[in-house]
């Protein structure tokens, strides 16, 4: 076995949100990583200064802080920039040139295509022996080698190989003496040491290209591991223009970030025996590279829902509290600030923590207890007050007004009793006192959410539905 030090690294591009597949590659890296009590290099691929914003860059550290990956941790190294080691391609660029391994091409598009017949047939070699030197607007190629093949060693892929004769000379440096991205990366996996890289397979096509760049810079070509595409319901591959990608407008929702990283760890691996529901660590523990599937991985959005629902309940009380903080102020909370009460949302979270699936909907269970007024919800309003609704809520208000206490037990057996009065169940009965003082159908339990708003307001809500109906 090799005493190498496992080096992987996560080479991101800061041109936007932070996608639910590059959260997968990352936490594969990151397992590996420490796993094997390696280290796991971020590298910011920011070549690309017309797209590049260093807001971008801040997401891509908060958004692998929020999924685990932390870079106080003794793993974790960088940010690397691709930006700063521009003179080590060019670098690069001019020993490939000096062994022979590249030249210079004229050749234009059009040229191509004249002597070819076609602009698709790639390119075919016609600068090879003509010896140019550097030239404004002269390009770069890689000279593949004509015979062989080039075998690439994939942990999940196994030994894929590339007859050399099918890989073009490509281009390693542009017109203007700039290297091209396969020739950057390679360069900046190189000098960062990278043992592994673990990356999508996308970017499979181009794994031969960057092997023989390793090989013909005198290097040992790292270990290579390409995962599997991420795609939707339709089995389409996961587009930002299409599809909801961004792990920030996930975390937005109210995805618990366990949950999301529990789930992004099982698109394409599973750790066996039937297992799903696993803390981090866990599955860190379990999880093998070689292990990972080559077929598509769906990103079931239902399923991710039902994970986080089991999250939430999993969390104690005060953690779920605190997990519910940024939805109970503004610009989320729907209600002013001055309205909340901290000390009866706190007696309201047990009963609303059963109920969520993400942590968004904690507004619509306890928006009655801060608002003025119930929510006007229409459909809700039509579904409970049926003819006899009025009788109803006007029958409760008189006994409420007159009940002793105030406790979900003597609430209930109000309503019971006022039911049965009216030849109804409980649920019959319930149900336009339900819309009456919340304002839907579904909520949080009806008795316990009537003791937890008080008499005073409690009648006030029966009166104002009561003189809705004109009861």
């Amino acid at each position: 076995m090799s005493t190498v030090p496992v080096r992987v690294r996560f080479a991101p591009s800061p041109t936007g949100m932070f996608h639910v597949g590059g959260a997968r590659s990352a936490l594969y890296n990151w397992a590996v990583a420490r796993q094997s009590g390696g280290t796991f290099v971020l590298r910011i691929e920011d070549t690309d200064a017309a797209r590049n914003k260093p807001e971008w860059i801040d997401g891509i550290v908060s958004a692998l802080a929020a999924i685990g990956i932390h870079a106080e941790d003794p793993a974790f190294e960088g940010p690397y920039f691709q930006s700063r080691n521009a003179d080590r391609h060019r670098e690069a660029a001019q020993q490939l040139f000096a062994a022979g391994r590249a030249y210079y091409c004229d050749c234009t598009r059009e040229r191509l295509k004249e002597r070819t017949g076609s602009e698709h047939l790639g390119y075919d070699g016609f600068c090879r022996d003509r010896e140019l030197a550097y030239e404004e607007g002269r390009a770069l190629r890689f000279r593949t080698p004509d015979e062989g093949e080039t075998v690439v060693v994939d942990l999940v892929r196994g030994k894929p190989a590339f007859p050399n004769g099918t890989i073009e000379d490509f281009v390693i440096a542009r017109g203007d003496g700039s290297p091209v991205f396969l020739l950057a990366n390679v360069v900046d996996d190189l000098d960062e040491g990278i043992t592994r890289v673990i990356r999508g397979e996308e970017h499979l096509s181009n794994t031969p290209k960057q092997q023989l760049l390793w090989e013909a810079l005198g290097a040992r070509p790292p270990v290579w591991a390409h995962l599997p595409v991420i795609v939707n319901e339709k089995r389409q591959k996961l587009s930002k223009r299409r599809d909801k990608v961004a792990l920030e407008d996930y975390l937005a929702e109210g995805f618990l970030p366990d949950a999301l990283v529990n789930y992004l760890m099982l698109l394409g691996w599973g750790p066996g025996e039937d297992r799903e529901i696993l803390p981090y660590e866990e599955l860190e523990r379990l999880f093998r590279i070689e292990d990972v599937n080559t077929a598509p991985a769906f990103f079931d959005v239902k399923k991710l829902t039902a994970f986080n629902g089991d999250y939430i309940r999993a969390l104690s009380a005060e953690e779920f509290v605190a997990a519910c903080a940024p939805w109970l102020v503004a610009p989320k909370a729907p209600w002013p600030a001055e309205a909340f009460d901290q000390a009866v949302f706190e007696a309201a979270a047990p009963l609303a923590q059963t109920r969520l699936a993400l942590l968004s909907e904690i507004t619509a269970y306890v928006d009655f207890l801060f608002l003025d007024e119930p929510v006007e919800d229409e459909a809700s309003w039509n579904k409970a007050m049926k003819p006899g609704a009025g009788d109803i809520l006007t029958d409760t208000r008189a006994e409420l007004a007159n009940v002793e206490g105030w406790t979900a037990e003597e609430l209930k057996a109000v309503l019971l009793a006022v039911g049965e009065r009216h030849g109804l169940k409980l649920g019959k009965a319930q149900a336009p006192v339900r819309v009456a003082v919340t304002g839907r159908t579904v909520g949080l339990p009806l008795f316990e959410s009537m003791e937890l708003l008080g008499r005073e307001r409690v009648l006030a809500r029966l009166d104002a539905a009561a003189e809705k109906l004109g009861a």
